[in-house]
């Protein structure tokens, strides 16, 4: 008896949604890493100059926006790569 060993994921057959939680956890992981990164600059100012939270707060607010911005803009990148393996794949089907 020859027991297979069932595995708990598959790549094979979950490429897409591997790939799709890929970009998921991509987006999530830059946006709190400039939030992160921005909170201890904030909070090395504000130590430095002996201000209560002022930089803190400007940082966090300046990587709020640019963690935004670097996710909106790797969105547009995967967007905009996709449309051009699509034409691709119309023109194989046509070809067959």
């Amino acid at each position: 008896m020859t027991h297979k060993k069932k595995r708990f994921f598959s790549y094979k057959k979950n490429s897409e949604i591997a790939e799709n939680m890929g970009i998921v956890m991509q987006l999530g992981l830059t946006m709190a890493g400039c939030i992160i990164f921005c909170f201890f600059i904030g909070l090395y100012l504000d130590k430095w100059l002996g201000t209560k939270g002022v930089f803190v707060t400007v940082f966090i607010i300046l990587g709020v926006i640019g963690g935004a911005n670097t996710a909106y803009r790797q969105i547009l990148e995967i967007t905009e790569s996709n449309k051009e393996d699509e034409p691709n794949k119309t023109n194989r089907n046509q070809q067959k």
